[in-house]
């Protein structure tokens, strides 16, 4: 059945198409009519699809349990806790196939921080698209692969090194029919709002580019290889990097505290492997810090992860982004199915003691459990171990451990 509402001559029409006995009612088609229908989120597009719209969002309610007693000397204590991780909505959309465009605003924490908003062209020879505005810079396959599809509830520990969003410009393309991307732009340093006031020291510069040797039965089997690296400017004169478990309700953990520098260089090497229900990533990160006072510190980090599906699905991959997209249940839990049920593990540590510098080394093993009831809601289960050692101050400490619970629903 189709539904249009005419409010007058130039009126916006709202076409509502539903399928009954799985065939459409045939109508007259006007240009300004909008089509309205649900993919994974509720879409709007035009009869010439010149113009495409989305609206969508994510929850995230997220549950810790910890040890009191495991917080060592030195460290903040933490207790049992709860918290809305995210709690985004966004919309986006393409206007005249040629400029795109996305508004997402994270809620998490009592305010509307910026996430991606930004303006796009798109079309341009050569480029798939040029964006300017508040985005993830282009780093690591783990920080592209978005929060509603990674694998385990908290990024690993190297994601320390990673720029995230920043304000700037972005250029993006594919090649080789999508067995090859790149990306590259330049950034300043923003708050969660996307606002700077210090545009003297430098931009980030940073790029990635990935290919795929390997792409058979539409990524039942794949390898994926990748490096990235950006040059990160400092803020104030100053670079510090620092980390918690893999659990965002526990403290921080390692931390180089505000050191005096120029720059950082952070370079990134990216593989991972999907092989029917099995899938393995892994990454390596080094930052090599320009800071003479600290006699030039170099850090490093490394993760690597591997899952297996119970129910028979495979991890899905988005070949234009260079990273892993939605999961598809085989059967939806309550449509004849259990949903899909995946187990992994996870090795990952980061090193920030060199130098004159002793923020401390971390080690952190993760275990998970995911229930994808369908393709927009899952729950998981996650179990940390941590070992903390080398930083100035605070005693050595294998004690910590938690217990996390997530419930997601994203569209």
């Amino acid at each position: 059945m189709r539904v249009l509402n005419h409010a007058g001559p130039g009126a916006l029409s709202i076409a509502l198409a539903l399928t009954l006995g799985g065939a459409a009612l045939a109508q007259d088609k006007d240009p300004s009519d909008l089509r309205v229908y649900w993919k994974n989120g509720l879409r709007l597009e035009n009869a010439d699809k010149s113009l495409t719209l989305k609206f969508g969002g994510r929850i995230m309610s997220d549950w810790a349990r910890f040890n009191e007693e495991d917080a060592p000397a030195g460290i903040s204590p933490f207790d049992d806790g709860t918290e809305f991780r995210r709690a985004r909505l966004f919309f986006e959309g393409v206007i005249q196939g040629t400029v795109e465009f996305k508004a997402q605003y994270d809620f998490a924490g009592g305010d509307a921080d910026f996430k991606d908003v930004y303006i796009g062209l798109l079309g341009i020879p050569g480029v798939d698209s040029l964006r300017f505005g508040h985005q993830k810079e282009p780093f690591s396959l783990e920080e592209q692969t978005s929060s509603k599809y990674m694998t385990f509830m908290e990024r690993a520990l190297p994601n320390a090194f990673s720029p995230e969003r920043n304000t700037g410009v972005r250029a993006a393309g594919t090649g080789l029919q999508e067995r090859l991307t790149w990306s590259a732009g330049a950034f300043t340093e923003t708050d969660g709002f996307g606002d700077s006031e210090d545009m003297d020291s430098g931009a980030n510069l940073t790029g990635r580019i990935t290919g795929l040797p390997l792409w058979q039965d539409g990524g039942a089997r794949a390898l994926h290889l990748g490096l990235s690296a950006t040059r990160k400017a400092a803020t104030g004169d100053t670079l510090r990097f620092s980390q918690r478990p893999e659990a965002h309700l526990a403290s921080t953990y390692i931390d180089t505290g505000a050191m005096a520098a120029d720059s950082a260089l952070i370079l990134d090497a990216e593989v991972a492997w999907v092989h029917d229900i099995v899938s393995v990533q892994g990454e390596y990160m080094t930052a090599d810090v320009d800071a003479p006072a600290a006699g030039d510190p170099s850090f490093s980090g490394a993760y690597v992860q591997a899952s297996v599906f119970l129910t028979g699905e495979h991890r899905a991959y988005k070949r234009s982004d260079g990273a892993f997209d939605r999961v598809r249940p085989g059967k939806n839990f309550g449509k004849g199915g259990a949903g899909a049920w995946e187990l992994a593990a996870r090795y990952s540590t980061l090193d920030l003691t060199d130098a004159a510098i002793a923020g401390g080394e971390l080690k952190d093993l993760t275990l998970g459990v995911n229930w994808y009831l369908n393709p927009n809601a899952r729950f998981m289960l996650n179990y940390v171990k941590a070992d903390l050692s080398n930083r100035a101050g605070i005693p050595d400490n294998d004690e910590f451990s938690a217990v996390m619970l997530r419930f997601q629903v994203d569209f």
